[in-house]
């Protein structure tokens, strides 16, 4: 199996998501908050300042945003390194104005924590902890040295040194914490985008196969007829024309080649499992097609289809979804890849469920990870242990999480379990002692309209070429 992300999906390519113009409009709104909050305190609180510093400092910011309108179109995507740059920016003309207000005896001191935030959520973790060790020694810098904020009396306006340590190291914890909050958060949430993007492709992939067999089937069930009459027919000529070698021969070669077309659309049809008239498939059969690409891999797959209390003995029809097919499919896989020997696969009915049930007597799911089965684990590298586990697997760890939200589109709930304690002795563990999946749907969300309330299914749509 192959990796299904697209490259765009990558974390590194993340970088390249962010539009210039959103930076520059951020930095327009915290240009205009340092002019009105200079003004205010210079005309409202006559405080006094290097107000030719200070407008210096805001003057850069406006500088660059306008270079940056004028060079670069609207539109633009900026790197990583891009990122890095006008991020550093932003907290370094930031820290200069503080140097020129107070320091951290100025109140508006906390707003150093805005472009370590943007940094934690646009970045990726190295330049995030690279933004961090920035902003921790400006913060302490500032913390010793810079121009006290006097009054028109020539009074300085201080805080007492243990409420400064305390607001550089509430400062400090604050760019450590959201830091990491944030890059959490962020990284959930991407796990979780290129999650449902694997799930949607995996799926896509289902509907195509699907709609490809259903095409082959249309053309075999079509095409069925004519190549009869050609076999029948070169068969009497065949045997009317057995004195004349020649053209024998050719009887013979007419009724071979109807075979061969025969037998290349059966193959390539694979019994049309989207033919009208199989759009529906009884349980069994569509359990067994889930597991067919798994059943030559050195491992024994057992059914086992059993009526339960109230069901009929008579194995249920159900509706042929690709949802389902890939959804057991990858459960199958799973239980394959870590199987020691057996795989069982028991499917139980009864007159408003259908429940299956996929159990291995491998070494079962990690107990501290059972609770969270169903999330995506998106992974960049195999360990050596994966690779002589699974030889012949590629993904992205996202088996589990693409089957569960298959199933659940299609109406089901899946339960995880361990058939024993995975630390107990090998030898007092019984036969289906590993991974325990079930599934189960109420039966009116899967099965078919058969029966009293069946209706027609309607004649093939012909292929429009």
């Amino acid at each position: 199996m192959t990796d299904p992300t697209p490259a765009f999906l990558t974390e590194h390519r993340r970088g390249n998501w962010v539009r210039l113009r959103t930076l520059i409009m951020l930095r327009w709104i915290a240009i205009v908050g340092q002019l009105v909050a200079l003004i205010v305190a210079q005309r409202m609180y006559n405080l006094t300042l290097e107000i030719g510093l200070c407008y210096l400092a805001i003057g850069i910011s406006v500088v660059g945003n306008l270079i940056a309108i004028a060079v670069f179109p609207e539109n633009k995507r900026l790197s990583e390194s891009e990122n890095i740059m006008m991020v550093l920016f932003d907290l370094l003309q930031l820290s200069f104005l503080l140097y020129l207000t107070g320091g951290l005896h100025n109140p508006f001191s906390l707003l150093i924590l805005g472009p370590v935030l943007i940094s934690a959520a646009v970045l990726t973790t190295g330049p995030t902890i690279f933004i961090g060790i920035i902003a921790i020694l400006l913060v302490s810098l500032l913390a010793v040295y810079h121009l006290p904020l006097r009054t028109e009396y020539g009074f300085i306006l201080r805080i007492p040194n243990i409420f400064i340590f305390g607001k550089w190291l509430a400062l400090v914890i604050a760019i450590v914490f959201l830091s990491a909050y944030s890059r959490r958060v962020t990284n959930e949430m991407h796990t979780m985008s290129d999650a449902v993007a694997a799930t949607q492709m995996a799926l896509a992939r289902e509907q195509k196969l699907t709609d490809l067999t259903g095409v082959v089937a249309a053309a075999a069930h079509e095409l069925g007829t004519p190549l009869a009459t050609i076999k029948l027919t070169s068969s009497e000529l065949a045997e009317e024309l057995i004195d004349q070698p020649e053209l024998y021969e050719d009887a013979q070669l007419i009724r071979d080649q109807a075979d061969r077309c025969r037998d290349i659309l059966r193959s390539m049809g694979r019994a049309g499992k989207a033919d009208m008239q199989v759009r529906t498939t009884p349980l069994s059969e569509l359990i067994r097609e889930a597991a067919e690409p798994h059943e030559n891999r050195g491992k024994d797959i057992h059914f086992d289809y059993t009526p339960g209390p109230g069901g009929d003995y008579g194995v249920p029809t159900i509706q042929r979804q690709p949802e389902i097919i890939h959804g057991l499919r990858n459960l199958i896989q799973n239980a394959v890849d870590f199987a020691r020997a057996n795989v069982w696969i028991e499917a139980m009915w009864t007159d408003d469920l259908i429940s299956i049930r996929i159990v291995d007597d491998g070494s079962g799911y990690p107990p501290q990870l059972i609770g969270r089965i169903g999330d995506p684990f998106v992974r960049k590298r195999r360990s050596e242990r994966d690779l002589k586990k699974r030889p012949g697997y590629e993904g992205m760890g996202l088996g589990l999480f693409i089957a569960k939200t298959l199933l659940e589109r299609s109406g089901a709930e899946l339960s995880f379990a361990n058939g024993s304690d995975p630390y107990q002795p090998r030898e007092m563990q019984h036969e289906k002692c590993g991974a325990v999946v079930e599934v189960v749907w109420p039966l009116s969300k899967v099965a078919s309209r058969t029966g009293r309330d069946s209706v027609p299914l309607g004649d093939n749509q012909p292929i429009e070429i």
